[in-house]
Formats: structure tokens, sequence, C-alpha cells
């Protein structure tokens, strides 16, 4: 699917087309890859199953969070504030994390 995306969008550049049609085309790509997507009801979603992980307790009022211990399937690291009660959550992952209290 990407390299068919890419191909269509070396098409539009080389016509002399505008950006604003070539992105107009990817859209569309991954609104119907969306659509399928969801149609499929037996599946969760990403945002089920990174739900189904309890928050991450850790003793430090930072975290800093990679994603996953393996740097080639994690993300950018992120640092996350711990002070408020609830659980703090990574914007790239969606792991939670909160701090665990020792009194």
């Amino acid at each position: 699917m990407a390299s068919s995306v890419l191909k269509s969008l070396m098409r539009f550049s080389s016509s002399g087309n505008t950006t604003t049609r070539s992105f107009c085309l990817v859209t569309s790509q991954i609104s119907n890859h969306t659509a399928k997507w969801m149609q499929d009801t037996s599946k969760k979603s990403p945002m089920e199953l990174i739900n189904e992980v309890p928050p991450i307790k850790v003793e430090s009022r930072i975290v800093a969070c990679e994603g996953d211990t393996n740097s080639a399937l994690g993300h950018p690291i992120e640092f996350i504030c711990l002070d408020l009660p609830e659980p703090a959550v990574c914007k790239y992952c969606g792991l939670r994390y909160v701090q665990d209290h020792h009194h």
C-alpha cells in the first residue's frame, strides 16, 4: 500500500499538480484503509489494547518513556512528570505511568 501511495504522489508531483491534490489522494487512501479496518469488529482497536495495560508504577517524579526496550521499535524519549495523582500518559505510545508512594 505504501509503495502505491508513493508512486501516486510521484506521478502527481511530476505532472505539475499542486501539493493539495497529492495530499487529498493520500487522505482518501488512508480513509479507505481505516474504514476497512474499523469494519472488522473481531479485533480490538489499538487504544483498547493499550488501555488493557495497567499503569506502570515508578518511584521517581519523572519517567522517561521510550515505548519499547528495543530502540528500533520505540519512539523518541518522552520525559513525563508524575506530580498529579492520576496516571500520566505518554503522547507517543499511550502507556500510563503513576508515581508509587511508599508512605
